[in-house]
């Protein structure tokens, strides 16, 4: 019979997913093999751009606010409170940072924005967790609230100061960056030799070590760091249990609605972070709209990796990538992607006959000729289709991976303290 001391095991954990979990060798074979097949592509179409070194770190750039998103998704959610608002809350953080960190500094900025979005977040708990307002209601009513306020309060704060305006905020000082000096060049030397797979992970890795900011290093390093302190912490038990099960919880003496309240503070926080990073380190201002649906795309990531920071930081990946084409080369290399599509949508088609799903591999197998012939009958693609990308792979994705995947069981249900008595 279970009993309260449980709670205080950092190795017990509510149950775990259905369905197979891929092992981490496993996992790194997925990665190693799409690695590969993008090497071919590249060679085929002479793309040479979309595994290069400045490709790679563009990415990471633009995956981080998404990864942070994401992550404040993640931690409201394994406490059971969905967190729609995590728009508003980042475009809450653009604002904060940039308007304290033009004063004080940009670090002042880093910390007043992370106050921002937890603003944000504490009032998503208010109204969620104390009153229970549907989830869904009150996170859109987050995102029209922020984007309403820093609309009415920007011309007040950023008008009359150099460089300011009614949609724009005075330049921020820059939180600097590094590079890891001899290894930097070494790989984008290895990069430029064009050899297959060994150039490509050398870009991969150079994107990792070439003018990294230090938020960027801060936002990888919180991956782990969630994933130890929900996992592998007796807090982190409590916190995922009120996600699972909070009559349960509350049976064995857990304080469920402070847990759901530090949850979405803490969501809330890690998106007005990604706010912060669009508004000092994408760009040194902020500029009105420049979240751009991002807080979305982060929820998006967060699904794709199943409610797990690992695979959330893959998914984070996956859509700064695609979004990173808009910036370097995007008609090209958006058009030899068509073929790593084409490929991919084979190779699904194979592995579906393997498992003897034969109306669903026909299907892949046609939208893998169509993708093919797209690529084959034309030179580039459309802006229209480049600007399109992200937001399209968000989308397949999403379809691709909805069979497996498993929220918390108790995520947006209401619950009243009490309620199992």
């Amino acid at each position: 019979m279970t009993t309260a001391t449980d709670l205080n095991q950092p190795t017990l954990q509510p149950a775990a997913p259905t369905g197979r979990r891929l092992s981490l060798p496993v996992l790194l074979l997925i990665i190693a093999g799409g690695l590969a097949l993008t090497s071919i592509v590249r060679l085929i179409t002479g793309a040479d751009g979309i595994t290069n070194v400045s490709q790679m770190s563009t990415a990471l750039q633009l995956a981080v606010p998404i990864g942070l998103a994401g992550l404040g998704g993640l931690w409201a959610e394994r406490a059971g409170v969905v967190n729609i608002g995590l728009e508003g809350m980042m475009i809450l953080g653009t604002w904060f940072g940039a308007w304290a960190g033009f004063q004080w500094g940009p670090w002042t900025g880093v910390l007043v924005g992370i106050l921002g979005g937890a603003i944000g977040g504490l009032l998503h708990a208010f109204v969620t967790v104390t009153f229970n307002v549907n989830h869904i209601v009150s996170g859109v009513a987050i995102n029209i609230l922020a984007l309403g306020a820093t609309r009415y309060l920007a011309p007040l704060a950023f008008e009359g100061h150099t460089g300011g305006s009614a949609k724009q905020s005075p330049a921020v000082d820059s939180l600097g960056s590094f590079t890891v000096p001899g290894l930097s060049d070494a790989l984008r030397d290895l990069n430029n030799q064009g050899w297959f797979f060994v150039s490509d992970i050398a870009g991969l890795l150079g994107g990792l070590v070439t003018n990294v900011s230090w938020l960027t290093l801060i936002a990888v390093a919180l991956i782990p760091g969630t994933w130890w302190v929900l996992w592998r912490t007796a807090f982190g038990l409590r916190l995922r249990s009120c996600g699972e099960n909070p009559v349960a919880a509350e049976s064995l003496g857990v304080n469920v609605y402070k847990y759901k309240y530090i949850a979405v503070i803490i969501s809330g926080g890690l998106a007005g972070l990604g706010g912060v990073f669009l508004s000092i380190v994408a760009n040194p201002f902020y500029l009105e709209g420049q979240v751009s649906g991002r807080g979305f795309i982060g929820l998006a990531a967060m699904i794709f990796g199943n409610w797990m920071p690992g695979g959330l930081a893959l998914g984070a990946g996956l859509f700064g990538y695609t979004d990173s084409l808009n910036l370097r080369g995007g008609s090209a290399n958006v058009h030899a992607l068509l073929l790593l599509g084409a490929l991919l949508l084979v190779i699904g088609a194979i592995w579906l006959v393997i498992r003897k799903r034969y109306v669903p591999a026909v299907c892949t197998l046609v939208a893998g000729a169509l993708v093919f012939t797209w690529y084959a009958t034309t030179d580039e693609v459309p802006n229209q289709v480049v600007s399109a990308t992200p937001y399209v792979i968000t989308l397949v994705v999403l379809a691709l991976s909805a069979q497996r995947l498993r929220m918390p069981r108790a995520n947006g249900m209401p619950y009243r303290k009490g309620q199992g008595k």
